[in-house]
């Protein structure tokens, strides 16, 4: 079965009735629930420690070690979120419905991965780790931006017979 649109018949709905029912039976659903606030509370404390080093010049190692925990966060968000597509619709990644979503997710990625590639090879000083760990940041508040409008979609739709 195809997408239907809106009640308006401009916008297409997120998830077909099919899709749906799986979104809602699966426990990925739940997972990826309780993951994203956490995320979001370690992302806070992380920016916060790292905004404090750069303007103090102490804490490194507390705010590198915040680093670290929100880039593991940010790895198993992401390997859980596969997952949760795949059961839903069918691909592990860049369905449809999630594309540009899973698209700057992968930008997410790249800029954390770059930090630790940073971190542990000491080709930047602090001050440069943590400039990159900034730009991971600002990218990932743009990232889940889009989850909640996604899911704010999701609720307006669910609302619509379909």
């Amino acid at each position: 079965m195809g997408r239907t649109t809106g009640a308006r018949g401009d916008t297409p709905f997120l998830y077909t009735p099919e899709e749906r029912v799986r979104r809602d039976q699966t426990i990925w659903t739940l997972v990826q629930g309780v993951l994203a606030p956490v995320q979001f509370l370690v992302f806070l404390v992380s920016l916060g420690l790292v905004l404090r080093y750069l303007a103090t010049g102490q804490g490194y190692e507390i705010a590198t070690f915040s680093i670290l925990v929100k880039t593991g966060f940010l790895y198993l968000i992401m390997v859980t979120g596969a997952i949760w597509e795949k059961v839903v619709f069918g691909q592990y990644l860049l369905a449809p419905a999630f594309f540009w979503e899973d698209m700057v997710s992968f930008a997410v990625i790249a800029l954390h991965t770059l930090y630790l590639v940073v971190l542990f090879t000491k080709t930047l000083p602090p001050s440069g780790q943590m400039i990159i760990a900034l730009a991971a940041y600002l990218l990932y508040v743009i990232n889940a931006a889009q989850f909640i409008l996604k899911l704010r979609q999701a609720r307006l739709q669910s609302a619509v017979p379909a």
